[in-house]
């Protein structure tokens, strides 16, 4: 979800009605509430209202919610540097994240980590180690894998063409593609390759210390580059997401189409949000080689890890 910083008030009521619900057996298929933002350096596809640094008071407010059911807030571990949108505003004068990986730990609430800034890629690479060493090192209420990500590859400062979103970029695709040799591709080399920020998370990842989510739509992520990215950090590290959006609405904004392809873009062509569901994406992953077995963990088997939940019943998956 996005938060509007006038709406903090009807958010804890809505966490804590969520969680009554859920305690009267009611809202079982609903594993927990996020939050996108509201710390983020760059505001990408996010509402920029919904954009903001919350005082001392506001995140003790935040972080009291991880009881109710509040699992992971989506964090920039540049959100104090220069380049940040946030370090004029007050909140950002008064906290660190020295302060709040600890308090969201003691709430068992994950940094998520995700819209960075462009402008010192090793810089923002350090803060992604520095914020994981932090959360493991903390007091910890939660179960399951203490760090989280957005989805990797998007907002973030990256070396390599991600993805191919209009009809041009996809005539040049299968050059590029071959060009990366990405059989080549080792963890060690990620730096170099794709950039220090997804080489920093994808080494965490494969080390367990990130639970890291990517999307399988093949809009966002290129298809080859998220499976060889999933198969570096392990499909038990890996995590797949959606962003779908079946609304022409979003977060107070409005969204369109273009003739590319299937993705919401806001009035000022930013990539908002996806269309495509979770049995596409399972079987857009199925296509790129990778195993029922791998695809059964990206699609629920390493949430359930991550997010210390109880197994649901196995998803069908679609075949390839």
């Amino acid at each position: 979800m996005y938060l509007h910083r006038s709406q903090l008030a009807e958010f804890e009521a809505f966490v804590r009605e969520y969680h009554r619900m859920r305690r009267d057996g009611r809202l079982q298929h609903i594993a927990g509430i996020a939050l996108e933002g509201p710390l983020l350096a760059s505001h990408g596809g996010t509402p920029a209202a919904t954009v903001w640094a919350p005082t001392r008071h506001e995140w003790e407010r935040l972080a009291a919610l991880g009881p109710h059911g509040l699992m992971y807030t989506v964090v920039s571990p540049d959100a104090f540097s220069p380049a940040s949108e946030l370090t004029v505003q007050p909140g950002a004068q008064e906290t660190g994240f020295d302060w709040i990986v600890p308090l969201l730990m003691a709430h068992g609430i994950r940094p998520a980590l995700g819209h960075f800034t462009r402008a010192d890629p090793a810089a923002s690479a350090e803060l992604v180690d520095e914020i994981v060493e932090l959360a493991w090192h903390a007091e910890w209420a939660g179960n399951g894998v203490r760090v989280v990500t957005d989805h990797l590859f998007n907002d973030m400062p990256l070396n390599i063409r991600h993805a191919f979103r209009t009809s041009q970029a996809r005539a040049e695709r299968d050059a590029v593609i071959a060009s990366y040799d990405l059989p080549s591709w080792t963890l060690d080399r990620m730096a170099e390759i794709a950039g220090p920020v997804p080489a920093a998370i994808m080494r965490q990842a494969a080390a367990g210390r990130i639970g890291a989510c990517i999307n399988f739509d093949g809009e966002h992520v290129d298809l080859a580059i998220a499976a060889r990215a999933v198969q570096l950090m392990g499909a038990e590290n890996s995590m797949m997401m959606t962003d779908r959006c079946d609304s022409a609405r979003l977060g107070g904004q409005g969204l369109h189409h273009i003739e590319d392809n299937g993705l919401w873009y806001q009035q000022d062509g930013i990539v908002a949000a996806g269309s495509v569901p979770l049995a596409r994406q399972q079987a857009n992953a199925l296509s790129q080689g990778l195993t029922p077995a791998e695809v059964h963990a990206l699609a629920t088997g390493t949430a359930h890890r991550v997010f210390g939940i109880s197994a649901m019943k196995d998803l069908r998956l679609p075949t390839a």
